[in-house]
């Protein structure tokens, strides 16, 4: 356990580095990263077709309130991608090949104190702290752009219901199918051979198809740095998205994305046995379905600013919805709405305000309040009610400190943590930090 003294001391200190005061920016294409152009070398490569990216995320999180005892944990990720591009380097019109690399490390807070909640309050944790090929795949466009094909070790994330990752609890972070349905719609850093197919529509936006491997041993560390074909797929992951493109009063440009998905794997419920009866009171092997589904939609808008002319500065307003099937998922909803605001200040044109609340639904069909007392007469450890929703509120500020360093410290509420609604409120301080060398 860190003392308390230490715990503060080193958030303030990182805290400390957003006063100074951001430098010129360098015009580069990466004049937005540390170590901008590495001496001439990146220029140099990517004049050649290779395109080098570094980039470390850490969330860092403390529970003032809530949990059975206060700590502070650090979770972080390293990130190592290079594209290549396939035109440049061996003649393929509109070719790329991309291969990302990631080491996850570090202490989950939601676990080591206990918060009991059903997202996790750091949301760069999980999926094994270890490295992972998380990207090697082939994309090219043909007819002129109009279709986009990408094959290889893709992850679901990177293609479908994508959204923003600018807050720290996972409620606002990343495809909210994964989160709530992490035995199977596996997030970054977890890839699958894959196959998807985007095809654009000229004055609206585009339609993707995708086709993916489901195989459990994924999320097995063992399985970070193989590239084996799949030996114990049980099935695919079909999702397919629409998404609507467009541009409000000629400069308010806006992302509106529905999407529906299909897994082809055999799954068990969660609630009933092979006889239809409730698995908590009479045991058994669970009834199994021959699929699962859902469905979701991500809105983004910006509501002020000038987007046409590439000024970030202004509000933005999101939404995320996501629905899942009852049967096979104990989280069968979640939906979170949020505010972003670039440029506060006119001081700090690249600074970023964001607040947002949302809902995670814990939903395990116990049914009305007899089936509970029958719970009870069978489990001397019952709950006392049943399980609800838990409902999480986030508000950040993100400091450009230089180029190529972010920091975000922020507030998070979690009201009903576990969807108990007996639990008392979880409060963390957190911070986020993100380096792009």
């Amino acid at each position: 356990m860190v003392c308390k003294q230490s715990r503060w001391g080193m958030m303030l200190s990182l805290l400390a580095l957003s006063c100074r005061t951001a430098p010129a920016a360098d015009e580069s294409v990466y004049g937005d990263t540390l170590g901008h152009d590495w001496l001439g070398v990146r220029s140099y490569l990517l004049d050649k077709g290779v395109d080098l990216r570094i980039g470390y995320i850490s969330d860092v999180a403390t529970n003032i309130q809530g949990g059975d005892r206060e700590l502070l944990r650090d979770a972080d990720q390293w990130d190592f991608s290079a594209t290549f591009d396939l035109q440049r380097l061996a003649g393929l019109n509109a070719a790329q090949f991309q291969i990302s690399i990631t080491k996850r490390d570090g202490r989950n807070l939601s676990l080591d104190a206990h918060l009991g909640s059903l997202q996790e309050v750091e949301a760069i944790y999980g999926r094994g702290q270890t490295w992972r090929w998380t990207q090697l795949w082939y994309d090219q466009n043909y007819l002129s752009g109009l279709l986009d094909w990408k094959v290889g070790r893709l992850t679901v994330a990177e293609d479908f219901a994508t959204g923003l990752c600018d807050f720290e609890n996972l409620t606002f972070c990343g495809p909210a199918p994964g989160n709530i349905n992490t035995h199977y719609w596996y997030n970054w850093p977890i890839s699958q051979w894959a196959t998807r197919l985007k095809v654009t529509l000229t004055g609206f936006g585009y339609v993707k198809l995708g086709a993916y491997e489901f195989d459990p041993n994924e999320v097995q560390i063992s399985e970070g740095l193989r590239l084996d074909l799949p030996r114990g797929a049980t099935g695919a992951l079909i999702p397919i998205e629409v998404g609507w493109l467009p541009t409000l009063a000629t400069r308010l440009d806006g992302s509106y994305k529905f999407g529906i998905w299909y897994n082809s794997s055999p799954a068990a419920d969660v609630t009933e046995n092979s006889n239809h009866q409730p698995l908590s009171l009479y045991g058994g092997a669970p009834l199994m379905h021959d699929g699962q589904f859902g469905g979701y939609v991500n809105f983004l808008q910006r509501l002020t600013g000038a987007a046409a002319t590439n000024d970030a500065r202004g509000l933005r307003v999101f939404l995320n919805a996501t629905f899942t099937d009852r049967r096979t998922s104990t989280l069968d909803n979640q939906i979170a709405l949020g505010l972003l605001y670039t440029g506060l200040f006119a001081a700090r044109p690249a600074d970023e305000l964001g607040a947002a609340i949302g809902r995670t639904h814990d939903d395990n069909r116990l049914g009305p309040p007899q089936t509970l007392q029958g719970l009870r007469a069978f489990r001397i450890n019952a709950p006392a009610t049943l399980p609800g929703s838990e409902y999480v509120a986030e508000l950040f500020y993100g400091v450009h400190v230089i180029d190529g360093l972010v920091l975000r410290p922020d507030v998070q509420v979690v009201h009903q943590p576990g969807g108990n609604p007996e639990a008392a409120n979880d409060v963390i301080v957190g911070l986020v930090a993100t380096v792009d060398f």
